[in-house]
């Protein structure tokens, strides 16, 4: 009894094999048993009509589609600004809260000059009391020159007076010594008015910096935006580096996302996007920045987006879905259903080639939408089996029945 079972368990296990791993030839042993063929389709395929498979095929023509860029990104602020102080007092205007809009040169805070305007006026007179030397200087040095005039000419006098015998020898002495000594007043005239005008250079930065001490009173917006955080209360003491305000600029507002590296080279600067935020609003512009540089961490690059963002429905931070279009491809539009499997786990579409015989195309998903998926790999026209692939393999012969896409 038990060897009996054994065998039973034997040939169980041999038909199991050939049912699952050998149906194709299976099914090939079993139709060459058949009667001759009957049909015109009988003599193509060598199948009588009655062992067709019955399958539904849609006939699909490709069509031209973008084939964006999907990816998931998130809103950034244009510009955000922290404005901070570049000296030392205490705030002596009122606050603006967080969420003011500000125009560029609003005044954020104001702060106590106290003896700032006292050193502005004694540098501006110390500068007027250095420009009021520059005549004096000038005129001793015009007086110099003349003296070096006459000294010159007293000197030639002197020397043509001695080489006839006219002249004694000390007065030629005296008529050189004197020459000297006028050379010596034009070089300290000539001192003199480059330190007046020294005097002047200082003075005029030590204005400058007094007056740049003032300006530093006042802190003003740099761009037209929003306050992000409360500008610094009254009273409150600054020094250099102090936080007056932080300013965010988001009209326009930008859509940051990292694209991989297989898909860079299918983006360019000037590009059309589409996002959608998890608000549900519906955005577009343009791509105005892409990395040249990936991300060491993520192999990704950086691309940016900007939006206008009049009415300032858009906030910083916000999670997108970003679309960004690229360069047009054929695709055929099939049901989600109608993608399988083959034996070695590629995904692809089963169809009818000539002669009613099944076969197997890989396909690269491109899109899928709430319509069907869109495919690429395949011909431009094809008949693609949407209702019992599952039921055939390559090589089967079936007895298709067509239907549009629209239906």
């Amino acid at each position: 009894m038990r060897l009996i079972s054994l065998v039973n368990a034997v040939l169980v296990i041999v038909a199991l094999y050939f049912l699952v791993f050998e149906r194709d030839s299976l099914f090939a042993f079993a139709g060459r048993e058949d009667n001759a063929p009957e049909s015109e389709a009988a003599e193509t395929t060598g199948v009588a009509p009655e062992q067709a498979v019955g399958v539904v095929a849609l006939r699909s023509t490709a069509r031209e589609i973008d084939s964006a860029v999907v990816l998931r990104g998130q809103t950034k602020a244009d510009r955000q600004v922290e404005v901070l102080a570049e000296t030392t007092s205490t705030v002596v205007s009122a606050p603006k809260r967080k969420g003011a809009f500000v125009e560029a040169g609003d005044l954020l805070c104001e702060l106590d000059p106290g003896s700032r305007p006292a050193q502005l006026a004694q540098a501006k007179a110390a500068k007027l009391e250095a420009e009021s030397r520059v005549p004096e200087a000038e005129a001793r040095l015009e007086e110099a020159h003349a003296r070096v005039d006459e000294a010159e000419i007293n000197l030639r006098a002197a020397r043509k007076l001695s080489e006839t015998g006219f002249g004694s020898e000390t007065r030629r002495i005296a008529a050189e010594a004197e020459m000297r000594s006028a050379e010596a007043g034009v070089k300290a005239a000539e001192a003199q008015v480059k330190s007046t005008s020294a005097g002047i250079e200082a003075a005029a930065a030590t204005v400058s910096t007094a007056e740049l001490e003032m300006d530093r009173i006042t802190i003003e917006a740099p761009f037209q935006g929003l306050l992000e955080s409360d500008s610094a209360e009254l009273g409150s003491l600054m020094q250099p580096g102090s936080l007056c305000a932080t300013v965010i600029q988001l009209d326009p507002i930008k859509l940051v996302g990292f694209v991989p590296e297989t898909e860079v080279n299918r983006i360019v600067v000037g590009a059309p996007a589409q996002a959608q935020l998890v608000t549900g609003l519906q955005v577009e512009g343009r791509v105005t920045f892409l990395s040249r540089s990936a991300d060491e961490t993520t192999r990704t690059f950086e691309v940016e987006i900007t939006v206008p963002n009049p009415e300032l429905l858009i906030r910083d931070g916000q999670t997108a879905s970003i679309r960004i279009a690229a360069e047009g491809a054929k695709a055929h539009l099939l049901p989600q259903s109608a993608l399988t499997l083959n034996n070695e786990g590629q995904l692809g579409v089963r169809t009818v080639g000539a002669g009613n015989i099944v076969d197997f195309v890989p396909i690269q998903l491109l899109r899928d939408t709430a319509e069907g998926v869109w495919v690429g790999g395949l011909a431009e026209t094809v008949d693609v089996i949407v209702v019992g692939q599952e039921f055939v393999t390559a090589g089967v012969v079936v007895a298709p029945t067509y239907k549009d896409a629209s239906q």
